[in-house]
């Protein structure tokens, strides 16, 4: 079957020009100025930007955690990235302590196959290393898992040790792979919330100020210490703080290989919201935490001046009542996490774009190109040229939206934007060339979504 899609503007991170596009069998065949006729389905997209579809390399769905599991699984996780615009996800596999990492994958495997509605992949997450686990990862890079990612927090849980850490970016640089980092200082917030325990002080506020910036930024810099020794690429995922941002940007001033994402709460919401009353300060229970009003002018000038140059969701959803209720009495027995998925691309888009803070190709970049060259999937994905996948946004820049609770797809009984307005909605999103949101509603094939192996990596 042949769709042509006419009439409308087309956005990359670098290009602004008007084409008709033609796609055949998942693929983008032809770009041309001249619509043509010969197609099955003629779309006009008159008035409408046309983008390449937007990359999450940062979710959890289906996740166990803190004694539950994340309220969205693969099915409803990926019906409500494709509702935002999203087109493909990169999930995490948590290594069990004890197991191998290619049992992490089987596992994650099994909860994902047949209930996608979008494409999708996986890093790996290191947290039990061992020789056989070592001897895993050039085999896992050269099979198409070409990341993976450690914890410095959550001690006694996932995090691990200097000499683990600096094993794995060794083994992973020499293989071509990449390593992610969860960057916080788990001793030190160890140490802090022991104390506040011990003083009673157990409201979710709590949760934030024992995992303060400057373990954030002392763990982004040990980081960045040891990836320079092994000579190997390293990522920083959910980057929170101005500090952590700064020693970012010096690493990179020095030409090293250090790349960092950040995440729409950390761009929207800040440290007031703990202070909801009756326990809805739990809502922004994450980690790293919400930050002090005004931190997030910084992170906008590092995503504007390429200091940042992804925006994820860390999307990891638990319901107020029930699951981050278990934590009522405790902050820490609040399952971590928010969602995101769905509104990542309109609220960027609407608080950069339309705000003036960054271009819209640069918006282009931070949530579908830079994914995809970072992680091993361009140019199949992440821009719109002949032979790629036909992974496409209609984007109506004048149509308003307004975030709501009851109007969302993810299965969560709250959003942390509820009520944030603006313009730019996604009418139509394609997958590998099929039709999967009409105007809102999700026309797909639940399952349709195809797993994706990646390349090493490379920034070519």
């Amino acid at each position: 079957m042949r769709t042509l899609i006419k009439n409308g503007t087309v956005i990359t991170a670098s290009e602004k020009y008007r084409a008709a596009i033609l796609i055949e069998d998942e693929k983008i065949i032809a770009l041309q100025s001249d619509p043509g006729t010969g197609a099955d389905e003629v779309i006009d997209a008159s008035g409408k930007l046309i983008f390449p579809g937007a990359i999450d390399v940062h979710t959890h769905l289906d996740m166990p955690f803190g004694g539950t599991v994340t309220a969205d699984d693969f099915t409803s996780g990926t019906i409500a990235a494709a509702a935002g615009g999203t087109t493909c996800i990169i999930d995490y596999a948590l290594q069990t302590p004890g197991k191998s990492l290619q049992e992490a994958l089987d596992s994650w495997h099994k909860r994902a196959e047949g209930k996608c509605a979008v494409d999708y992949g996986f890093h790996v997450a290191i947290t039990d290393l061992n020789d056989a686990v070592m001897a895993e990862i050039p085999v896992l890079v050269s099979k198409g898992y070409p990341s993976f990612k450690v914890f410095m927090a959550y001690k006694g849980v996932f995090q691990v040790d200097d000499a683990t850490l600096l094993k794995v970016l060794k083994k992973s640089g020499a293989a071509g792979g990449l390593v992610l980092v969860h960057a916080e200082n788990g001793d030190i917030i160890d140490v802090l919330t022991r104390e506040m325990i011990a003083d009673g002080k157990v409201d979710p506020i709590y949760h934030a100020l024992s995992r303060p910036p400057q373990a954030e930024e002392e763990a982004v810099n040990r980081f960045i210490t040891m990836a320079e020794l092994s000579e190997a690429p390293a990522y920083v995922v959910h980057l929170s703080d101005a500090g952590a941002l700064g020693r970012v940007a010096d690493a990179r001033l020095q030409g090293l290989p250090v790349y960092a994402e950040t995440c729409p709460q950390y761009l929207f919401l800040n440290l007031d919201c703990y202070y909801e009353p009756d326990f809805g300060g739990a809502k922004y229970v994450m980690s790293p935490p919400l930050r002090e009003a005004g931190n997030e002018e910084y992170l906008w000038n590092g995503l504007a001046s390429g200091n940042l140059q992804v925006v994820a969701s860390d999307h990891c959803s638990f319901n107020l009542k029930e699951q981050k209720e278990l934590g009522r009495d405790d902050f820490t027995k609040i399952p971590n996490g928010a969602p995101g998925l769905e509104t990542r691309v309109q609220l960027l888009y609407e608080g950069g774009v339309n705000q003036g803070r960054i271009s819209i190709h640069k918006f282009v970049d931070l949530v579908s190109t830079a994914p995809a060259r970072l992680f091993g999937l361009y140019p199949q994905k992440g821009t719109i040229a002949v032979g790629s996948d036909a992974d496409l946004v209609i984007f109506d820049p004048e149509a308003a939206f307004k975030i709501t609770q009851g109007s969302q797809h993810q299965k969560v009984d709250y959003n942390p934007y509820e009520g944030f307005a603006g313009k730019g909605v996604p009418k139509k999103v394609f997958s590998r060339g099929r039709l999967i949101i009409d105007n809102g509603k999700y026309v797909g094939r639940v399952g349709q979504g195809s797993f994706q192996l990646r390349k090493p990596f490379s920034v070519s």
